[in-house]
């Protein structure tokens, strides 16, 4: 074998020896955290975005829709897109005042507003609250029975007539963010997949 074809495979066989000794190692998960602690930074958490997929059973009726929110302070953005039988629907909310566009244009404030939405869903969202459940924690602003897990991660959450089950969690930049979650009370259930999480 010539001296040149013998450097050409020591080179390789040393480079199939460096590619198979680095292997990807997993990413630790994020390190457990006190409840009180997660609880009262994520409460206090003034924007993200989450693209994800809502399933909503109400009055007999059900449908699935593709869901983008976008929280700053107070005020929560909501799109709706899907077959909710009339097109797409965008929210905004401060969890006092409330308005709506609907899929013909239109913009509707407060009480025209509530109905609105009401009528598409079937029930009024409590967005106030929800803004805290989707990242996984109570409303600070009113009393909540919690059940944890063994991550002192919600698993169990009532709150306003509401129960709210965790079903998994997503590593979202070193937090804990819920990814699947379902959401009950009499005549109601929505069920939430997370795609995606945003600052």
């Amino acid at each position: 074998m010539p001296p040149w074809a013998r450097a050409a495979a020591l080179l390789s066989l040393l480079a199939a020896a460096f590619v198979s000794g680095c292997k990807t190692l997993p990413s630790a998960p994020p390190p457990s955290q006190p409840w009180d602690l997660r609880r009262a930074e994520l409460q206090g958490r003034e924007q993200f975005d989450l693209s994800g997929r809502i399933a909503v059973a109400a009055a007999q009726e059900g449908f699935n829709a593709k869901l983008r929110w976008e929280q700053q302070g107070a005020q929560s953005q909501l799109a709706l897109d899907g077959p909710l039988g009339l097109g797409g629907v965008r929210i905004t909310s401060n969890g006092q005042t409330f308005r709506v566009i609907n899929s013909r244009g239109e913009q509707l404030d407060s009480d025209a507003a509530r109905r609105e939405i009401e009528s598409r869903l079937g029930f009024e969202p409590p967005l106030g609250s929800l803004r805290y459940w989707v990242l996984g924690v109570p409303d600070p602003s009113q009393p909540a029975d919690e059940v944890l897990d063994g991550e002192q991660r919600l698993s169990m959450l009532k709150q306003n007539g509401w129960q709210i089950d965790y079903a998994s969690y997503s590593d979202v930049g070193g937090q804990w963010l819920p990814s699947r979650m379902t959401l009950s009370r009499e005549g109601v259930r929505v069920r939430l997949l997370v795609d995606g999480w945003g600052s």
